[in-house]
């Protein structure tokens, strides 16, 4: 799919993708350089090897993971149970830095690891019942560039969205999103460096109104 953009700010462009809320800012200042962030947050993180279960079958993440928040707020997908770390001095700034970018509250974070170009995510909706129905979802990117594509999930005759996400770039995700898009990272055939992402989310607990599909 070939989009349009417009500026909705001078740093911040929202994608014209149909049935979607998605904004880009291309560069946002996070107190330190991305690639000090990345080697940081790499060598700092107790980084986790999960499990998952996707139709049925247990498969092995093929990227590390490790989730923070607020006391209580766990989370939940593919099988996949987080109890969350505490806030460090550092995410806990850089928290800070995204909710006053984007005027959005956060008090939870899911941070990935993509180890090389081997490591990848599957297609999916981030659509838990602890994310509500309009999940709002701040991605930031740190490290080597790699490709979010969006399908539809209902409309075929739209075609994938294709979004390189660059290292210190922060992705806006929200409204009818996750409801009407998966999104996931191939692997690829070319070898790249690390990345580490923080998707930022407000968990607002497991009562909630369903998301329907």
């Amino acid at each position: 799919m070939t989009f349009d953009l417009f500026a909705a700010e001078p740093t911040r462009e929202r994608l014209e993708i149909e049935d979607a809320e998605i904004s880009l800012r291309q560069h946002i200042e996070l107190g330190a350089s991305p690639e000090v962030l990345l080697r940081e947050l790499i060598e700092e993180t107790p980084w986790r090897h999960e499990a998952v279960t996707i139709y049925g079958k247990e498969i092995m993440q093929p990227r590390l993971i490790a989730w923070y928040g607020d006391p209580a707020q766990k989370y939940s997908y593919s099988g996949i149970a987080l109890e969350p770390l505490p806030w460090t001095p550092k995410l806990s700034n850089l928290r800070r830095i995204v909710e006053g970018a984007l005027g959005e509250s956060f008090n939870s974070v899911l941070l990935n690891y993509y180890r090389n170009h081997r490591d990848s995510m599957g297609f999916h909706s981030d659509d838990e019942k602890e994310l509500g129905p309009e999940p709002v979802i701040a991605s930031v990117s740190l490290g080597a560039t790699r490709t979010l594509v969006f399908k539809h999930k209902t409309r075929p005759e739209l075609k994938p969205a294709r979004l390189a996400l660059t290292s210190g770039s922060i992705l806006l995700m929200k409204g009818l999103t996750q409801r009407n898009w998966k999104h996931g990272i191939n692997k690829q055939t070319l070898p790249c460096g690390p990345r580490v992402n923080l998707t930022f989310r407000q968990i607002i607990g497991r009562d909630a109104k369903p998301v329907s599909t």
